[in-house]
């Protein structure tokens, strides 16, 4: 039982490091008691299963708690109860898919110690591992928290390098370290673990600062005045009448402000506007507004697609036409679709009066704007670095984000504002990003916050992003440097199984 302690004490150090507590320096270390526990204890599967459980519970439990904060959904007709048990369900769910994760890192490497390898092996094996399974659950509809996203977004000297190979090399220097100190407690040779461990650290940080460090070549012709409107409305009125009206109102009167301040384009966050675009252009205040001011929009609104709808973002020229189109690709598990629809949709249907059937864009979309190519994520889009490398790959320019926020406490929207920052470094793109409720922001490719709203907030913001087409080794080759390290860790363990027969 003690030893169970132990490893949820560590996970929940591990779950203060993300925003908004970002205790980010305690990720280097909040690793170790699981790795020693694993070790000690590896010649019981059973007690390697609990101990890397308590740990992922530890981590994923309190870093994702605030999805929690769907509850109460009685604005939506959920009944009070109902609401409580969807919530809490979101909740086990996303967690337990973190905890398999653990389990599964906690098993592979009781199997390496049970077999006496020695301690370089085992780190090298344990980092390759741990990245290599972030990088299969990433693939899945339910995921957000990569040990990576522990850093973003004030550690901007190790996040640069994610411009090299994505979140699977920050991962790796994150495991490495906390593996060195775990290897160096359990050969009671601290020293050798902890001076290793802190080399592998500084090498990283100055890589890091080496490339925060170069200079971001910034022309007049190249930038874009955005204006960006954060209409907060409440979701508890978002969908009804009075919401409506608000929002016509809000993003009408901001639009026409930023315009008369000479902006190139006004962003909205994730269905400023909750309707379907045919309406919008048939009968609306902000169409007429557009018409008149003649300054193009990216909008978010509804689209239609067949028998369902999409979330979408429209590029609205200032002659009012659609010039492109994005359909959000990434849905809410549950909120925007029913997963396993045969199975689950029944139930679903007993305990609320939820109705999620919008459809997904196709992931090889581009959208096209009067400024060139853009890379666009809604919302939780956010978590897939994958979804905007291939953007970026295909010509994108800059980035923008439009969400909603205002489902969840208030810890989800630094989190989204920390995995759009490492989002902005990885492409090394410009980005703008607005959303209903906050944090809607500027960020430069450095992954630094030029601008950044309050919470719960109607504000109105004009800023300069600025056209890039440089591509990093990231956006090249996608995360290289994971399967580098399977590779190598793969051939390293049989050339040493070979050398001791």
């Amino acid at each position: 039982m003690v030893k169970v302690i132990m490893a949820l004490v560590g996970g929940l150090g591990m779950g203060l490091t993300p925003a908004p507590l970002s205790a980010w320096f305690l990720a280097w270390v909040a690793l170790v008691p699981l790795w020693i526990l694993v070790a000690t204890e590896c010649k019981s599967w059973r007690r390697v299963v609990v101990i890397s459980s308590a740990w992922g519970l530890g981590y994923y439990g309190l870093a994702l708690f605030w999805i929690t904060g769907v509850h109460p959904m009685t604005w939506m007709g959920v009944p009070w109860l109902s609401s409580l048990a969807i919530a809490t369900v979101c909740w086990l769910l996303i967690t337990a898919w973190g905890i398999a994760l653990v389990v599964v890192w906690g098993l592979g490497m009781a199997w390496v110690y049970r077999h006496q390898h020695p301690s370089l092996l085992r780190i090298l094996v344990g980092v390759a591992l741990w990245c290599a399974l972030e990088s299969f659950w990433s693939q899945g509809p339910l995921w957000w928290s990569s040990l990576s996203y522990t850093q973003s977004p004030y550690n901007l000297l190790i996040l640069q390098l994610g411009k090299l190979s994505g979140v699977g090399m920050i991962t790796s220097v994150l495991v490495g370290v906390n593996g060195f100190i775990a290897e160096g407690i359990l050969s009671k040779r601290r020293d050798w673990g902890i001076l290793r461990g802190l080399g592998l650290l500084l090498v990283a940080q100055g890589l890091g600062w080496w490339l925060f460090s170069q200079p971001l070549a910034i022309g007049d012709r190249e930038a874009i005045r955005v204006g960006i409107i954060q209409g907060n409305i409440p979701n508890a009125i978002k969908l009804y009448p009075e919401g409506w009206q608000r929002a016509i109102e809000g993003y009408t009167t901001g639009y026409e402000k930023l315009a008369s301040q000479g902006v190139d384009v006004v962003l909205t966050p994730e269905t400023a506007l909750p309707f379907f675009w045919e309406d919008i252009r048939a009968n609306s205040p902000f169409y007429r507004a557009v018409s008149r001011e003649k300054v193009p929009v990216w909008l978010g609104a509804f689209g239609s697609l067949g028998a369902s709808y999409t979330n979408s973002l429209f590029m609205v020229t200032g002659e009012g036409q659609v010039m492109s189109r994005y359909d959000k690709v990434k849905l809410v598990p549950l909120g925007e679709y029913i997963p396993f629809q045969e199975i689950l949709g029944g139930l679903i249907k007993r305990i609320s009066p939820l109705d999620a059937h919008l459809a997904p864009g196709n992931p090889d979309q581009v959208f096209t704007t009067p400024f060139g190519q853009a890379v666009v994520g809604i919302c939780y889009e956010s978590a897939f670095g994958e979804h905007f490398r291939r953007q970026t790959a295909q010509g994108g320019q800059f980035m923008l984000t439009a969400s909603n926020n205002a489902h969840y406490s208030a810890a989800m929207p630094a989190q989204h504002h920390a995995l759009d920052v490492m989002r902005a470094i990885e492409s090394d793109r410009w980005m703008a990003r607005a959303t209903n409720t906050g944090y809607s922001a500027i960020v430069n490719p450095h992954g630094e916050t030029l601008w950044i709203s309050a919470l719960e907030t109607y504000e109105l913001h004009q800023g300069r992003i600025y056209r890039r087409t440089t591509k990093t080794p990231y956006i090249l080759w996608g995360d290289w440097w994971t399967k580098g390290l399977m590779v190598l860790a793969l051939g390293s363990y049989f050339l040493y199984r070979i050398w001791k027969n």
